[in-house]
């Protein structure tokens, strides 16, 4: 059974101990029960078809500790564990093992900041703000702050149902970066701007980070990761394989996927088994003690 969520005090600002993820889903496969010609027909006759449960393990157990002003970037290919990672981080999902250990509530960009499309931005400025606790006043003081962050001054008066992707990503990540967080997770929105934006947001998270914080991006752009991140982990089917300087993980990753490509998955399994025996040798189970989430608050 997992443990609760921690909220500790002081130095590191993020500690995932032992924490893994599963979920039990449907399958279409029939059960292995049903293995007779007999049964299966029972079983149509009864239910119409028998469906198996299928456990699908998302991360597989992980530590991992993140010391205040670190900028971690997660990379890894599509269903290696990197959205469910954020999640846990986050509090939008439970560990099914293991405890996350946070000094502060994390803010997910776009999670907190419930926008409604048929409004215009700023009343969602506005909307954004209030769902995470920011009052008029303050409100007030830094919406030109907000709208600058956006890159979206001339249309920040127009429905957002009317945005690009890209356009409402960057008003999401404006707003979530005006409460000043202790603890940032961006989930590929730093990837829809140009070259500006890109400058913005990177003074914002540095901002962010020098005030004692420490910020989480999830980016398919390795280039993003590099200029954005004091850190790298890379994730690959639920399995932590990576975790050191930015240059030389994304470099690892690289060569990784470029033998993918050409289908020498020998040579890639090799490159990933490398980097994940030089991670065990290295790594250090957390110990951390601390308030659970009930306690925190009285």
């Amino acid at each position: 059974m997992a443990d609760e969520t921690v909220f500790v005090e002081g130095s590191p600002c993020v500690v995932l101990d032992g924490v893994s993820k599963s979920f039990v889903v449907q399958s279409s496969r029939e059960s292995t029960w049903l293995s007779s010609k007999p049964l299966r027909r029972l079983a149509r006759k009864v239910a119409g078809r028998a469906a198996a449960t299928v456990t699908v393990r998302a991360l597989n157990t992980t530590s991992l500790v993140v010391e205040r002003g670190e900028s971690i970037g997660i990379i890894g290919r599509n269903g290696s564990g990197k959205s469910t990672m954020m999640k846990l981080i986050c509090g939008q999902q439970r560990p099914s093992a293991g405890a996350v250990y946070a000094s502060s509530t994390p803010i997910m960009l776009g999670v907190n900041a419930a926008l409604v499309p048929e409004l215009p931005g700023d009343q969602n400025v506005v909307l954004g703000c209030l769902a995470m606790g920011l009052d008029r006043e303050t409100i007030d003081a830094r919406f030109d702050e907000i709208v600058e962050l956006s890159g979206l001054a001339a249309s920040i008066r127009l429905p957002m149902k009317g945005y690009s992707s890209g356009m409402s990503s960057r008003l999401r990540f404006a707003i979530a970066a005006a409460v000043e967080p202790e603890i940032l997770l961006v989930d590929e929105a730093l990837n829809t701007g140009d070259a500006q934006f890109l400058d913005r947001s990177r003074r914002k998270m540095d901002e962010l980070r020098g005030n004692a914080g420490c910020v989480f991006i999830v980016s398919h752009s390795l280039e993003t990761i590099v200029d954005m991140s004091s850190r790298v982990l890379w994730l690959d089917h639920g399995d932590l394989v990576m975790d050191g300087e930015p240059r030389e993980v994304t470099e690892t990753y690289r060569r990784f996927t470029a033998q993918l490509a050409k289908g020498n998955n020998i040579s890639a399994a090799g490159i990933k088994e490398d980097a994940r025996l030089n991670l065990m040798q290295t790594q250090v189970k957390p110990r951390i003690s601390g308030r659970r989430k009930s306690d925190a608050s009285s």
